[in-house]
Protein backbone atom coordinates (compact mmCIF):
# COMPACT_ATOMS: atom_id res chain seq x y z
CA UNK A 1 0.00 0.00 0.00
CA UNK A 2 1.02 3.58 -0.84
CA UNK A 3 -0.09 6.80 0.18
CA UNK A 4 0.77 9.80 -2.19
CA UNK A 5 0.66 12.35 -1.96
CA UNK A 6 2.00 12.41 1.51
CA UNK A 7 -0.20 13.62 4.41
CA UNK A 8 1.15 16.70 6.13
CA UNK A 9 1.40 16.05 10.13
CA UNK A 10 2.56 18.16 12.66
CA UNK A 11 3.72 17.56 16.39
CA UNK A 12 2.71 19.49 19.53
CA UNK A 13 5.36 20.11 22.42
CA UNK A 14 7.69 19.34 19.93
CA UNK A 15 10.77 20.37 22.32
CA UNK A 16 10.19 17.83 24.83
CA UNK A 17 11.07 14.32 25.00
CA UNK A 18 8.58 12.79 23.49
CA UNK A 19 8.01 15.34 20.94
CA UNK A 20 11.79 14.76 20.16
CA UNK A 21 10.90 11.23 19.49
CA UNK A 22 8.08 12.05 17.18
CA UNK A 23 10.02 14.43 14.84
CA UNK A 24 12.60 11.58 14.52
CA UNK A 25 10.49 8.87 14.33
CA UNK A 26 8.53 10.43 11.05
CA UNK A 27 11.55 11.66 9.21
CA UNK A 28 11.32 9.86 5.86
CA UNK A 29 8.19 8.14 7.08
CA UNK A 30 6.68 7.06 3.89
CA UNK A 31 2.85 8.33 4.24
CA UNK A 32 3.43 11.91 6.34
CA UNK A 33 5.16 14.65 5.40
CA UNK A 34 6.20 16.48 8.89
CA UNK A 35 5.37 20.09 8.14
CA UNK A 36 4.60 21.84 11.91
CA UNK A 37 6.30 21.99 15.10
CA UNK A 38 4.47 23.67 17.67
CA UNK A 39 5.50 24.66 20.88
CA UNK A 40 4.14 26.79 24.29
CA UNK A 41 3.37 30.30 24.25
CA UNK A 42 7.03 30.90 25.95
CA UNK A 43 8.76 29.51 22.31
CA UNK A 44 6.05 29.84 19.76
CA UNK A 45 8.34 31.95 17.27
CA UNK A 46 11.54 30.96 18.35
CA UNK A 47 13.78 28.91 15.87
CA UNK A 48 13.43 25.14 16.64
CA UNK A 49 17.49 24.77 16.93
CA UNK A 50 17.37 27.73 19.77
CA UNK A 51 14.32 26.26 21.77
CA UNK A 52 14.90 22.71 21.82
CA UNK A 53 17.76 20.63 23.64
CA UNK A 54 17.87 17.72 21.46
CA UNK A 55 18.43 14.86 23.68
CA UNK A 56 18.23 11.35 21.54
CA UNK A 57 21.06 9.75 19.99
CA UNK A 58 22.23 11.43 16.58
CA UNK A 59 22.12 15.11 16.07
CA UNK A 60 18.73 17.08 15.23
CA UNK A 61 17.56 16.80 11.46
CA UNK A 62 19.50 19.35 9.88
CA UNK A 63 16.81 20.22 7.80
CA UNK A 64 14.63 21.20 10.84
CA UNK A 65 17.05 23.89 12.43
CA UNK A 66 15.49 26.87 11.06
CA UNK A 67 12.10 25.56 11.58
CA UNK A 68 10.07 28.32 13.37
CA UNK A 69 7.85 26.69 16.36
CA UNK A 70 4.34 27.83 16.24
CA UNK A 71 1.30 28.13 18.51
CA UNK A 72 -0.77 24.92 19.65
CA UNK A 73 -4.25 26.41 18.05
CA UNK A 74 -6.15 26.19 14.61
CA UNK A 75 -4.13 27.44 11.55
CA UNK A 76 -1.94 24.78 11.58
CA UNK A 77 -0.75 23.74 7.81
CA UNK A 78 -1.46 19.74 8.24
CA UNK A 79 -4.13 16.72 8.81
CA UNK A 80 -2.82 15.13 11.33
CA UNK A 81 -1.61 16.50 14.72
CA UNK A 82 0.68 13.88 17.33
CA UNK A 83 0.17 15.33 20.69
CA UNK A 84 3.20 15.25 23.21
CA UNK A 85 1.88 17.47 26.05
CA UNK A 86 1.25 17.22 29.47
CA UNK A 87 -2.28 16.23 30.31
CA UNK A 88 -3.20 19.38 31.91
CA UNK A 89 -2.57 21.83 28.59
CA UNK A 90 -3.51 18.33 26.07
CA UNK A 91 -7.00 18.68 27.82
CA UNK A 92 -7.73 22.12 26.39
CA UNK A 93 -5.36 22.15 23.36
CA UNK A 94 -6.52 18.52 21.83
CA UNK A 95 -10.48 19.44 22.30
CA UNK A 96 -9.90 22.80 20.38
CA UNK A 97 -8.06 20.96 17.44
CA UNK A 98 -10.21 18.34 17.22
CA UNK A 99 -13.49 20.60 16.70
CA UNK A 100 -11.91 22.70 14.23
CA UNK A 101 -11.48 19.20 11.94
CA UNK A 102 -7.93 18.39 12.28
CA UNK A 103 -6.84 14.76 13.81
CA UNK A 104 -5.39 14.07 17.01
CA UNK A 105 -3.51 11.21 17.06
CA UNK A 106 -2.18 11.57 21.35
CA UNK A 107 -0.12 10.42 23.82
CA UNK A 108 -1.26 12.29 26.55
CA UNK A 109 -3.99 10.86 28.78
CA UNK A 110 -6.22 13.66 28.74
CA UNK A 111 -8.77 11.69 26.91
CA UNK A 112 -8.02 7.72 27.39
CA UNK A 113 -10.84 7.45 29.44
CA UNK A 114 -13.50 9.21 27.88
CA UNK A 115 -16.06 6.47 26.86
CA UNK A 116 -16.39 8.26 23.01
CA UNK A 117 -12.48 8.33 22.63
CA UNK A 118 -10.69 5.30 21.37
CA UNK A 119 -7.95 4.31 23.49
CA UNK A 120 -5.67 1.82 20.95
CA UNK A 121 -2.70 -0.32 20.41
CA UNK A 122 -3.61 -1.51 16.38
CA UNK A 123 -2.81 -5.24 16.81
CA UNK A 124 -5.28 -5.46 19.44
CA UNK A 125 -8.15 -3.43 19.32
CA UNK A 126 -8.56 -2.15 15.72
CA UNK A 127 -12.22 -2.83 16.42
CA UNK A 128 -12.37 0.64 18.63
CA UNK A 129 -12.53 3.05 15.79
CA UNK A 130 -16.25 2.36 15.49
CA UNK A 131 -16.29 5.10 18.56
CA UNK A 132 -14.50 7.42 15.98
CA UNK A 133 -18.33 8.64 14.57
CA UNK A 134 -19.92 8.72 17.90
CA UNK A 135 -17.42 11.03 19.17
CA UNK A 136 -17.78 13.58 16.00
CA UNK A 137 -21.74 13.28 16.75
CA UNK A 138 -21.86 13.70 20.70
CA UNK A 139 -19.04 16.59 20.65
CA UNK A 140 -20.14 18.11 17.27
CA UNK A 141 -16.25 17.85 16.26
CA UNK A 142 -15.17 18.42 12.78
CA UNK A 143 -11.92 16.15 13.42
CA UNK A 144 -11.49 13.87 16.46
CA UNK A 145 -9.18 12.54 19.13
CA UNK A 146 -7.88 9.03 19.33
CA UNK A 147 -4.78 7.86 22.13
CA UNK A 148 -2.69 5.44 22.86
CA UNK A 149 -2.18 3.98 26.60
CA UNK A 150 0.49 4.61 29.41
CA UNK A 151 3.89 2.69 28.55
CA UNK A 152 3.66 0.26 30.57
CA UNK A 153 -0.08 -0.77 30.02
CA UNK A 154 1.18 -1.39 25.94
CA UNK A 155 3.46 -3.83 26.49
CA UNK A 156 1.53 -5.77 29.45
CA UNK A 157 -2.01 -6.04 27.60
CA UNK A 158 0.24 -6.60 23.62
CA UNK A 159 1.73 -9.77 25.52
CA UNK A 160 -1.96 -10.48 26.80
CA UNK A 161 -3.54 -10.39 23.86
CA UNK A 162 -3.66 -13.27 21.98
CA UNK A 163 -3.54 -15.16 25.42
CA UNK A 164 -7.02 -13.47 26.42
CA UNK A 165 -8.59 -14.20 23.18
CA UNK A 166 -7.40 -18.18 23.56
CA UNK A 167 -7.94 -19.06 26.81
CA UNK A 168 -10.07 -16.28 28.95
CA UNK A 169 -7.70 -13.66 31.36
CA UNK A 170 -8.96 -14.06 34.61
CA UNK A 171 -6.21 -12.56 36.95
CA UNK A 172 -3.16 -10.70 36.43
CA UNK A 173 -0.45 -9.67 38.91
CA UNK A 174 2.32 -7.57 37.12
CA UNK A 175 5.00 -5.85 38.87
CA UNK A 176 7.25 -3.41 36.76
CA UNK A 177 10.44 -2.13 36.58
CA UNK A 178 10.28 1.51 34.47
CA UNK A 179 12.94 3.05 33.02
CA UNK A 180 13.80 6.86 34.12
CA UNK A 181 13.06 7.81 30.23
CA UNK A 182 9.27 7.72 30.99
CA UNK A 183 9.17 10.21 33.98
CA UNK A 184 10.70 12.64 31.49
CA UNK A 185 14.62 14.39 30.84
CA UNK A 186 14.20 16.27 34.35
CA UNK A 187 11.53 13.67 36.13
CA UNK A 188 13.53 11.47 38.10
CA UNK A 189 17.28 13.48 39.43
CA UNK A 190 20.37 11.06 39.33
CA UNK A 191 20.70 11.50 43.44
CA UNK A 192 17.52 9.94 43.42
CA UNK A 193 18.00 6.99 41.12
CA UNK A 194 21.56 5.70 41.24
CA UNK A 195 22.14 3.08 43.66
CA UNK A 196 18.26 2.68 44.48
CA UNK A 197 14.85 1.94 43.00
CA UNK A 198 11.71 4.06 43.54
CA UNK A 199 9.21 2.02 44.77
CA UNK A 200 6.52 4.93 43.50
CA UNK A 201 5.37 5.85 40.15
CA UNK A 202 2.14 8.32 40.36
CA UNK A 203 -0.99 7.37 38.62
CA UNK A 204 1.03 4.63 37.39
CA UNK A 205 -0.63 1.60 39.44
CA UNK A 206 -4.05 3.16 39.23
CA UNK A 207 -3.96 3.37 35.19
CA UNK A 208 -2.54 -0.30 34.96
CA UNK A 209 -5.18 -1.84 37.66
CA UNK A 210 -8.55 -0.31 36.37
CA UNK A 211 -8.16 1.33 33.67
CA UNK A 212 -6.26 0.86 30.62
CA UNK A 213 -6.20 -3.03 30.32
CA UNK A 214 -9.61 -3.67 30.53
CA UNK A 215 -10.74 -0.83 28.26
CA UNK A 216 -7.90 -2.39 25.47
CA UNK A 217 -9.54 -5.79 26.06
CA UNK A 218 -12.80 -4.89 25.98
CA UNK A 219 -15.37 -5.31 22.91
CA UNK A 220 -16.89 -2.37 21.32
CA UNK A 221 -21.27 -3.14 20.32
CA UNK A 222 -21.32 -0.34 18.33
CA UNK A 223 -22.21 2.36 20.88
CA UNK A 224 -19.50 1.21 23.54
CA UNK A 225 -16.95 -0.46 24.73
CA UNK A 226 -17.34 -3.23 27.14
CA UNK A 227 -14.81 -3.49 29.55
CA UNK A 228 -13.38 -6.83 29.62
CA UNK A 229 -13.97 -8.49 32.67
CA UNK A 230 -10.58 -9.10 34.88
CA UNK A 231 -8.73 -8.15 37.82
CA UNK A 232 -4.88 -6.34 37.86
CA UNK A 233 -2.68 -6.06 40.70
CA UNK A 234 0.37 -3.88 39.75
CA UNK A 235 3.43 -2.88 41.84
CA UNK A 236 5.13 -0.21 39.94
CA UNK A 237 9.25 0.86 40.18
CA UNK A 238 11.36 3.29 38.48
CA UNK A 239 14.60 1.46 38.15
CA UNK A 240 17.99 3.11 36.62
CA UNK A 241 18.12 2.02 33.20
CA UNK A 242 17.41 4.38 30.74
CA UNK A 243 15.02 3.06 28.49
CA UNK A 244 12.94 0.23 28.32
CA UNK A 245 10.10 -1.06 30.55
CA UNK A 246 10.17 -4.46 31.95
CA UNK A 247 7.53 -6.48 33.56
CA UNK A 248 7.03 -9.59 35.45
CA UNK A 249 3.75 -10.99 35.00
CA UNK A 250 1.46 -13.45 36.28
CA UNK A 251 -1.73 -14.46 35.18
CA UNK A 252 -4.69 -17.04 35.46
CA UNK A 253 -6.98 -17.85 32.96
CA UNK A 254 -10.58 -19.14 32.49
CA UNK A 255 -9.00 -22.00 30.59
CA UNK A 256 -6.02 -22.85 31.63
CA UNK A 257 -3.28 -23.55 29.45
CA UNK A 258 -0.24 -25.83 28.46
CA UNK A 259 3.16 -23.71 28.61
CA UNK A 260 3.32 -25.40 25.11
CA UNK A 261 -0.14 -23.47 24.29
CA UNK A 262 1.09 -20.30 25.84
CA UNK A 263 3.87 -20.57 23.05
CA UNK A 264 1.52 -21.58 20.66
CA UNK A 265 -0.82 -18.65 20.87
CA UNK A 266 2.23 -16.06 20.87
CA UNK A 267 3.51 -17.34 17.69
CA UNK A 268 1.09 -17.78 15.64
CA UNK A 269 -0.24 -14.17 16.69
CA UNK A 270 -0.94 -12.42 12.89
CA UNK A 271 -2.93 -9.06 14.18
CA UNK A 272 -4.09 -6.81 11.47
CA UNK A 273 -1.17 -4.33 11.42
CA UNK A 274 1.08 -7.00 10.51
CA UNK A 275 -1.40 -8.43 7.67
CA UNK A 276 -1.78 -4.79 6.47
CA UNK A 277 2.11 -3.74 6.39
CA UNK A 278 1.69 -0.52 8.00
CA UNK A 279 5.18 0.79 8.07
CA UNK A 280 5.69 0.89 11.71
CA UNK A 281 4.52 -2.46 12.22
CA UNK A 282 7.07 -4.80 13.20
CA UNK A 283 7.08 -8.33 11.21
CA UNK A 284 6.46 -10.09 14.80
CA UNK A 285 4.35 -8.25 16.88
CA UNK A 286 5.24 -10.11 20.06
CA UNK A 287 9.05 -12.10 20.05
CA UNK A 288 9.83 -14.96 22.34
CA UNK A 289 13.83 -14.88 23.43
CA UNK A 290 14.60 -18.38 24.85
CA UNK A 291 17.60 -17.83 26.90
CA UNK A 292 16.86 -18.34 30.72
CA UNK A 293 18.01 -14.59 31.23
CA UNK A 294 15.76 -12.66 28.34
CA UNK A 295 14.79 -10.49 27.86
CA UNK A 296 16.84 -7.64 29.38
CA UNK A 297 16.54 -3.51 28.25
CA UNK A 298 20.08 -3.19 27.15
CA UNK A 299 19.83 -6.31 24.97
CA UNK A 300 15.97 -6.13 23.59
CA UNK A 301 14.61 -2.39 23.56
CA UNK A 302 15.84 -2.04 19.77
CA UNK A 303 14.42 -5.46 19.20
CA UNK A 304 12.33 -6.67 15.78
CA UNK A 305 11.80 -5.53 12.38
CA UNK A 306 10.83 -2.33 13.37
CA UNK A 307 13.11 -0.90 16.16
CA UNK A 308 11.16 -0.48 19.21
CA UNK A 309 7.75 -1.42 18.48
CA UNK A 310 8.33 -5.07 19.36
CA UNK A 311 7.07 -6.71 22.63
CA UNK A 312 9.36 -9.06 23.96
CA UNK A 313 8.84 -11.88 26.04
CA UNK A 314 10.31 -14.68 28.26
CA UNK A 315 10.90 -16.90 30.92
CA UNK A 316 7.55 -18.43 30.39
CA UNK A 317 7.12 -20.98 33.58
CA UNK A 318 4.05 -22.25 35.17
CA UNK A 319 3.26 -20.13 38.17
CA UNK A 320 1.98 -21.91 42.02
CA UNK A 321 -0.25 -19.50 42.62
CA UNK A 322 -1.83 -18.57 39.38
CA UNK A 323 -1.63 -20.63 36.05
CA UNK A 324 1.61 -19.16 34.24
CA UNK A 325 3.99 -15.86 34.53
CA UNK A 326 6.73 -14.57 32.47
CA UNK A 327 8.51 -11.18 31.61
CA UNK A 328 7.41 -8.56 28.54
CA UNK A 329 9.51 -5.77 27.86
CA UNK A 330 9.13 -2.85 25.70
CA UNK A 331 10.80 0.49 24.61
CA UNK A 332 8.64 2.96 26.63
CA UNK A 333 9.67 5.82 24.33
CA UNK A 334 9.35 4.25 20.85
CA UNK A 335 6.42 1.95 20.95
CA UNK A 336 5.15 3.04 24.44
CA UNK A 337 4.93 6.65 23.52
CA UNK A 338 5.34 8.14 20.05
CA UNK A 339 5.75 5.20 17.65
CA UNK A 340 2.08 3.79 19.39
CA UNK A 341 0.66 7.01 18.30
CA UNK A 342 2.12 7.04 14.77
CA UNK A 343 1.33 3.44 14.35
CA UNK A 344 -2.59 4.51 15.30
CA UNK A 345 -2.49 7.54 12.42
CA UNK A 346 -1.08 4.83 10.13
CA UNK A 347 -4.01 2.49 10.69
CA UNK A 348 -6.49 5.86 10.60
CA UNK A 349 -4.56 6.42 7.14
CA UNK A 350 -5.05 2.96 6.15
CA UNK A 351 -8.63 2.91 7.17
CA UNK A 352 -9.53 6.14 5.38
CA UNK A 353 -10.35 8.21 8.22
CA UNK A 354 -7.36 10.91 6.99
CA UNK A 355 -8.95 11.92 4.44
CA UNK A 356 -9.70 15.87 3.56
CA UNK A 357 -11.78 17.84 6.53
CA UNK A 358 -14.38 18.80 4.03
CA UNK A 359 -15.28 15.47 3.93
CA UNK A 360 -18.35 14.35 6.19
CA UNK A 361 -17.72 11.25 8.63
CA UNK A 362 -18.76 8.48 7.94
CA UNK A 363 -18.78 9.42 3.53
CA UNK A 364 -14.79 7.98 3.72
CA UNK A 365 -12.89 6.38 0.76
CA UNK A 366 -9.96 4.43 1.58
CA UNK A 367 -6.62 6.48 0.72
CA UNK A 368 -6.05 3.26 -1.20
CA UNK A 369 -9.13 1.80 -2.59
CA UNK A 370 -9.29 -1.50 -3.02
CA UNK A 371 -5.82 -2.00 -0.98
CA UNK A 372 -6.98 -3.75 1.82
CA UNK A 373 -9.85 -5.20 0.55
CA UNK A 374 -8.47 -9.18 1.84
CA UNK A 375 -7.83 -7.96 5.18
CA UNK A 376 -10.97 -5.98 6.07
Amino acid sequence: MNIQPKIRVGVLGATGAVGQRFVQMLQGHPWFELSVLCASQRNAGRRYADACNWLLRGDMPAHLHDVILQEMAPGLDCRVVFSALPSGPARAIEAELAAAGYVVCSNASAYRYEPDVPLLIPEVNPGHLGLIDLQRDRRDWRGFITTNPNCSTTHLVSALHPLHEAFGVEKVFAVTMQAVSGAGYTGVTSMDIIDNVVPFIGSEEEKMERREPQKLLGRFDGQAVQMADFVVSAHCNRVPVRNGHLAAISVAFARRPSLEDVHRAWAEYDPLPQRMGLPSAPQQAILYREETDRPQPRMDRLAGSVPGMTTVVGRLREDPLLHVKFLALGHNTIRGAAGGSLLNAELLAAKGYLDSREEAAGDRTPVAAGALDAVR
